[in-house]
């Protein structure tokens, strides 16, 4: 099986007439990717009903012919800039209102754009690729169940290896290369590994503490595919005695997400499924300690549409793949945060992350 490039390009000049441009100019790099196949980078896509022309520079005229055989490629040499050429394609393609992604692109370059394109009115569009990426097709969904095998395999080498003298940073790169050898091309993003106080902070990155120092450590990790498809997850491994305060947050956090994943379907709103969870850790007096949403899309980004969160009116669809992760973080203290891949289903949704999630599997030993 593979992508239908063809397909997702059809999608999206329904969507560009609904969004009146019969132009548009793709420039998010995800986003090329996701229409083209194209693996490179400091290209665009200029994308009409009669024309799909890639636009990028002697680097990659080989691997462009390699990735996208079938596809039209304009080529630019050191002597012009990329809007030159864009003023070129969209001149020869007669488009009158062309679109380009207004999250992608800065005012510098817009500015620069409107100086060189004068047959055409440029048109601001938001989230017109985005949209069409939140539902995953068989394919996808392959590539991320994929992604999730190597990052599941992955910290089973962790937490059957972990010492009390091994630093947050050790235990990074341990995770990252053991993912690497089960046939992940890298880390989804930058693991967060974090032990007591450290895990009490959402977006920490790894430093010098060591496990003896505390009995909470948290990791927050992904995988990434050969194809660019990622999996994010969350565990919390108990490594010393666990004290009441601690299970009682755990067990507060895996009920609320429980709850939640309970609540995922097709139609039901993403603030709903969000309130769910919220209001659970709500009523046991942690409120003040979960400020972040419950989860949001991810595929060829590790954050992308949609987002679960207290203010998204976004209903889920058959095909999202979302995180369910609720947290709970105590400064100074420790942190909880317990995180799942979740696909949407026509009947409901399946946890598409397998690892032991209750709170006594959570007690792991740990080597001298």
């Amino acid at each position: 099986m593979s992508p239908s490039y063809q397909a997702r390009r059809t999608k999206l000049l329904r969507e560009m007439r609904k969004a009146n441009v019969d132009g548009l100019l793709i420039s998010g790099l995800a986003n090329v990717r996701y229409l083209t196949g194209f693996t490179g980078d400091s290209s665009w896509l200029f994308l009409n009903s009669a024309n799909c022309i890639l636009l990028s520079d002697t680097r990659y005229e080989t691997q462009l012919a390699d990735e996208c055989p079938n596809l039209d490629v304009e080529i630019r040499d050191s002597g012009s800039t990329i809007n030159e050429l864009t003023a070129k394609v969209v001149a020869k393609a007669k488009s009158k209102r062309v679109g380009f992604e207004a999250h992608h692109t800065t005012v510098a370059q817009h500015g620069s754009l409107g100086e060189k394109i004068t047959a055409a009115v440029l048109v601001a569009t938001s989230g017109l690729v985005e949209r069409l990426r939140e539902v995953k097709d068989k394919w996808e969904l392959e590539q991320i169940r994929a992604a999730i095998e190597y990052a599941q395999r992955g910290i089973g080498v962790v937490r059957s290896s972990l010492r009390s003298d091994q630093t947050e940073t050790e235990i990074r790169y341990l995770l990252e290369a053991a993912m690497r050898s089960f046939g992940a091309t890298g880390p989804g993003f930058e693991p967060i590994v974090g032990v007591g106080p450290t895990a009490a902070l959402p977006h920490a990155h790894a430093g010098t503490r060591c496990v003896a120092e505390h009995a909470v450590l948290l990791v927050d990790w992904g995988a990434s595919t050969e194809s660019g498809y990622r999996s994010d997850l969350t565990r919390v491994f108990i490594t010393g005695k666990p004290t009441k305060q601690m299970e009682l947050v755990y067990k507060t956090v895996l009920a609320a997400q429980q709850a939640a994943i309970k609540a995922i379907r097709p139609g039901v709103k993403c603030v709903d499924v969000d309130r769910i969870a919220r209001g659970l850790i709500e009523r046991a007096g942690f409120g003040k300690y979960f400020g972040h949403g419950l989860g949001h899309g991810f595929g060829l980004e590790i954050h992308e549409a949609v987002r679960v969160n207290p203010i998204s009116e976004r209903e889920f669809e058959t095909g999202m793949v979302v995180t369910v992760e609720p947290g709970i973080y105590l400064p100074g203290k420790f942190g909880v945060r317990i995180e799942d891949d979740v696909l949407v289903t026509s009947d409901g949704n399946e946890v598409l992350s397998n690892l032991e999630r209750e709170f006594d599997q959570a007690i792991v030993p740990i080597l001298a």
